[in-house]
C-alpha cells in the first residue's frame, strides 16, 4: 500500500491556543508570487485589525479583511485588500508528520486559500513544495500537489484514494491529486464540521490523508498533545507520492509551513476558471467595494497544527539520512518532546507557488484592474489544466 513505512511518531510541537501565532513570521508585503490582489500585512496590523486572533474556543482565526470598502483604482493601478500570509520559524522534513485540524476554510468568489510547505536553502522549486490544502472560489474539492525539480514523478499506480490530474512534479502546476472524498473544501466542508489532514514526509514517500469530521478515527479525534501517531494503520492516503518515482531526501530540503489566503491572482482570477463557479468579474465584483458580506466566509478556523517526529529518528544526523527529521524549532534552542535541541531559521523567503516569471512584463501587469493579457491567460489555463 503505497510503500508506507510503519513506525511510531512522537509529538514535536503544537501550534494552538493563545500561543498559536508565537512562532510564525508574517509576510508584510504584497502577493508577489501568485499575483493575487492582496497585501499580506505585518503581525502588528494583523493583530490590531483582527485579521489574526484566537477566539473563545481557543481556535486560531486567520482572515481576509471584510470591514474595508475599497474604491475603484485609477486606470493601470493595482488594487489590493488586506490578508495574511504566515510562515513557521520551524522547519520539517524527512521523518516528520504534520497534522492540521480545521473547522472552517476560507471560501467564496475570488478566494484562494492554501496550506503548504516551502523548501528552504534553495530557490523555488529546487527545495520542493508540498501542497496540502488548496482550492479556489466555490470549488468543492481539495487539491494536493508536489512541486520539484525535474526527475520527480508520481509512481503509477500510487496507491491512493484521490484522482491524479498530473503525474510530473516538475511541471509548473506540479503533480496534482484531486480529493475524491466528500466535504474536503467549500461550504460543505464547514457544513460538516470541518476535518483533519495529516502529511507524512518519509524516506518511502510523501503521503497526505484527509478525514471529514464524522470520519475522523477515534484515536485521532481523542488524541491529546502528548499522544503518539502510527500512520501505518490509517489505510490508503488521499494522495501518495512513493519514493520509487521521487527521491524525497534528494528533492525536498527542510520545509517551512505556510498558511495564507490570497484573492484572484493566477488561478482564482482566471476568467474561464472564475466563471465556472462565480458570476461577474473577480476583481471588479469582489475586491472593489465593501468587504462584507463578500468576505465574511474568507477565514481559517484552526483548532491546532501538530508536528511529530519518527521515534527512530536520529538527532543531529544529516538531512540526507533516511529517518532524519529536518527540524529547527524554538529560538532559545529548548529541548522539545523528543529531546532534540534545535535553532530557528528565519522565514524571510517570498518564493514558492506556481507563478508566471516575475521578469515577464505581461505577468507584472497581470492583476491590474481590468487587465487580462491573452498570452499570460493562455499560459495559466494550461498550467491549471483548462486546456
Amino acid at each position: 500500500m503505497s510503500g508506507l513505512t510503519g513506525g511510531i511518531y512522537v509529538p514535536l510541537r503544537e501550534y494552538s491556543g493563545n500561543t498559536f501565532f508565537d512562532k510564525w513570521d508574517y509576510a508584510g508585503h504584497e502577493d508577489n508570487t501568485t499575483w493575487g490582489n492582496v497585501t499580506y500585512v505585518t503581525r502588528d496590523v494583523a493583530m490590531s485589525s483582527k485579521l489574526t486572533f484566537v477566539n473563545g474556543d481557543g481556535h486560531a482565526i486567520v482572515r481576509v479583511d471584510n470591514t474595508t470598502t475599497i474604491a475603484p483604482p485609477a486606470p493601470g493601478e493595482f488594487v489590493h485588500r488586506n490578508s495574511v500570509r504566515i510562515t513557521t520559524q520551524d522547519t520539517y522534513g524527512v521523518g516528520n508528520l504534520i497534522m492540521i485540524d480545521v473547522h472552517h476554510l476560507p471560501w467564496g468568489c475570488s478566494v484562494w486559500p492554501s496550506f503548504w510547505t516551502l523548501g528552504t536553502q534553495k530557490e523555488w522549486p529546487h527545495g520542493g513544495e508540498i501542497d496540502i490544502i488548496e482550492g479556489i472560489n466555490k470549488m468543492n474539492t481539495n487539491q494536493m500537489a508536489l512541486h520539484t525539480d525535474a526527475g520527480c514523478a508520481q509512481s503509477d499506480p500510487p496507491g491512493q484514494t484521490g484522482r491524479t490530474l498530473e503525474g510530473d512534479c516538475s511541471v509548473d502546476r506540479g503533480c496534482i491529486v484531486q480529493e475524491t472524498k466528500p466535504n474536503s473544501f467549500g461550504d460543505a466542508f464547514f457544513g460538516k464540521g470541518g476535518g483533519i489532514w495529516a502529511t507524512q514526509i518519509d524516506v518511502s514517500g510523501v503521503y497526505i490523508w484527509f478525514w471529514s469530521r464524522s470520519d475522523v478515527p477515534a484515536f485521532i479525534a481523542n488524541a491529546t498533545p502528548d499522544s503518539t501517531m502510527d500512520p501505518s494503520i490509517w489505510g490508503p492516503p488521499s494522495a501518495a507520492y512513493p519514493a520509487k518515482g521521487c527521491d524525497i531526501s534528494k528533492f525536498f530540503t527542510p520545509q517551512q509551513l505556510v498558511l495564507l489566503t490570497t484573492l484572484c491572482g493566477v488561478w482564482a482570477g482566471i476568467p474561464q476558471l472564475y466563471s465556472n463557479t462565480c458570476p461577474g468579474s473577480c476583481v471588479e465584483d469582489n475586491i472593489i467595494g465593501p468587504g462584507s458580506p463578500k468576505y465574511d466566509d474568507a477565514y481559517w478556523d484552526i483548532a491546532y497544527i501538530r508536528t511529530y517526529i519518527a521515534q527512530n529518528s536520529q538527532p543531529g544526523a544529516s538531512s540526507l539520512a533516511p529517518t532524519t527529521a529536518n527540524v529547527n524549532a524554538n529560538t532559545q534552542g529548548a529541548n522539545l518532546a523528543t529531546g532534540i535541541t534545535a535553532s530557528t531559521t528565519g522565514a524571510s523567503s517570498t518564493s514558492g507557488r506556481t507563478t508566471p516569471s516575475q521578469s515577464s512584463s505581461a505577468a507584472v501587469h497581470f492583476n491590474y484592474f481590468g487587465s487580462w493579457p491573452i498570452g499570460v491567460l493562455g499560459m495559466l489555463c494550461i498550467l491549471h489544466g483548462l486546456f
